[in-house]
């Protein structure tokens, strides 16, 4: 009996915990189970063909929004190439309507619904021992007699008990690694599924720091927790944030999903002593609108939370990557813009603008109507529009979204769009802006170099006459040196052929090692780039300002 435990990620460089999980648990069947990951990207013959040749008895796909189409056209052709094959599906997309998917997709023998490690098991020892019955199965779905019978949701399990996932970890080179120290989350936010498991459970520390071990000892570059709410519990994210910084290899980067309201004296305390890169924090904001995180009930103090992200920044060690949420109830364009602007005036190193989706299961999809939230009917389910934002609406925040990515979150453009924010009436209206003119230009809809992006943002800013062409083009090759020592000048820089012989003189009197920079600005200073150190979060070049050292050499 062989069965198969398919993933099929969005990236290559995701990996799939459930189908490990699953794994894990079943250990007693080990030799009966295979387990394979795919991308969404890959060709499906591919995909097909190496199914195909494992030749399973079961196949069970682990099914979430942005795999569930590709998923059902793979299981529609392989059951023709594999018609003995029994099809198996589950995880969130498929857990909340598990009755209408095996209508609507008589591929699929069955569902396993919530969560799958016991159920899991339980299958693998009917199928492989021939023990028990499915009718004596809880959280599945499936076909019985011509019928499709429903078990009922299985009771949740104690979270220590699933064994640790991972083995050999070069099965995950250049992968993401994730992790869970609990399951479950306190709040209720009605667009999110972790609101409707209320059962809040935390692995066991001494489980939980040993496994934590496992990765710092192999050097694993990224671990990503993907607890709801990892902070929700001090005394546990304490002894977790304790154990990696007395722990730190210099290496491994914990990337955790935390509300930054909660964050108490204990544990700023010891984020500022940890080194930089060491953990990087994830912070759903949502939105800023008072009536809007009521409607959504959600719990958030933005005036905390603008405290504690501030005071986080000022550590200077911390990646913050903070999130808003376009399609909200009560959240009309311009509370959306006021919204934007206060998140941005943070400064987090990343501001993700997403859209809302209407899930499966959610409170919000049972509101919807109320809301006159409209959404496609296929996965993701992003909002169309809502009583408060009109489509046409959701198509120009769109297209901030895709400027805020491009030039802001890069990281690239750092200090031009720290000179261009002043000469518009806010953050919004700069991006808002630029993307008109993208469009207008018909540059939306093609793939520019990131030398190309510098110079569609001169020819924007020569439509303003009040901008200084020459501060622009001095800070946007102080972004780009900041990044790397280009092997060609940018066509708008200005010569530096005036400098050579100064330049020359100073590195070859201070032993100036040619992989360091120096650029003469039109501003008068003159700026040592040294890629040899790099600051660890932004990966620029440490840069020293040596306009009083190159006196020497000629220059005034």
């Amino acid at each position: 009996m062989k069965i198969l435990l398919a993933a099929c990620n969005a990236k290559y460089i995701h990996s799939n915990l459930a189908v490990y999980n699953l794994r894990a648990y079943a250990e007693k069947y080990r030799e009966n189970i295979i387990l394979k990951e795919y991308t969404i990207n890959q060709q499906k013959d591919e995909i097909l063909r190496d199914i195909y040749l494992e030749n399973p008895d079961i196949i069970c796909f682990s099914c979430y929004i942005w795999n569930i189409s590709f998923v059902k056209e793979i299981a529609e052709d392989l059951k023709k190439i594999l018609p003995d094959s029994v099809f198996w599906a589950g995880g969130p997309e498929v857990s909340f309507d598990a009755e209408d998917f095996l209508k609507k997709n008589p591929e699929f023998f069955g569902v396993m619904v919530g969560e799958g490690e016991e159920t899991f098991r339980e299958l693998c020892r009917f199928y492989v021992e021939n023990k028990g019955s499915l009718e004596e199965i809880s959280g599945i779905a499936f076909y019985s007699g011509g019928k499709i019978r429903h078990n009922g949701w299985r009771k949740i399990m104690d979270l220590s008990k699933v064994p640790f996932a991972y083995e050999n970890m070069e099965d995950f080179r250049n992968k993401i690694v994730y992790y869970e120290s609990s399951r479950g989350c306190p709040f209720s936010c009605s667009y999110c599924l972790s609101s409707v498991d209320k059962k809040l459970r935390f692995r066991n520390l001494d489980l939980v720091k040993k496994e934590l071990q496992f990765f710092i000892d192999r050097k694993v570059p990224q671990v990503k927790f993907v607890d709801r709410t990892f902070n929700c519990k001090h005394s546990h994210a304490m002894e977790i944030w304790k154990y990696i910084l007395e722990n730190d290899n210099g290496v491994t980067n914990f990337h955790f999903e935390i509300s930054a309201d909660l964050l108490k004296e204990e544990e700023l305390s010891l984020m500022e002593k940890m080194r930089p890169g060491l953990i990087q924090l994830e912070i759903g904001v949502q939105s800023t609108n008072p009536e809007t995180i009521k409607a959504i009930r959600r719990t958030m103090d933005f005036e905390r939370l603008s405290e504690i992200v501030n005071k986080v920044h000022s550590f200077g060690n911390i990646h913050q990557h903070l999130d808003l949420i376009a399609g909200l109830p009560y959240e009309n364009y311009e509370s959306f813009r006021n919204s934007f602007n206060q998140v941005y005036a943070l400064k987090p190193e990343q501001l993700q603008l997403g859209f809302l989706k209407v899930l499966k299961g959610s409170l919000m999809k049972e509101l919807a109507e109320e809301y006159g939230i409209r959404h496609k009917e296929k996965e993701p389910y992003e909002v169309l529009s809502t009583k408060w934002l009109s489509y046409g609406e959701i198509l120009k925040l769109k297209t901030v979204e895709s400027m805020v990515e491009v030039y802001y979150n890069s990281g690239q453009f750092q200090n031009i769009l720290n000179y261009m924010e002043s000469f518009f009436e806010d953050a919004f209206s700069l991006y808002e802006e630029l993307g008109k003119f993208y469009e207008e230009k018909g540059y939306h809809s093609i793939s520019h170099s990131r030398m190309r992006r510098y110079e569609i943002l001169l020819e924007f800013l020569e439509q303003r006459q009040e901008i200084s062409g020459e501060r622009a083009v001095d800070a946007m090759l102080l972004d780009l040196y900041l990044r790397e020592n280009l092997k060609s000048r940018p066509s708008f820089a200005p010569s530096q052929k005036p400098y050579e012989k100064m330049v020359w003189e100073y590195r070859r009197e201070k032993k100036i090692p040619k992989t360091a920079h120096i650029e003469v600005f039109q501003n008068g200073d003159v700026m040592l780039f040294d890629y040899e150190k790099r600051n660890p979060l932004t990966n620029n070049a440490e840069i020293k300002k040596i306009n009083e050292e190159v006196k020497e050499y000629g220059y005034v």
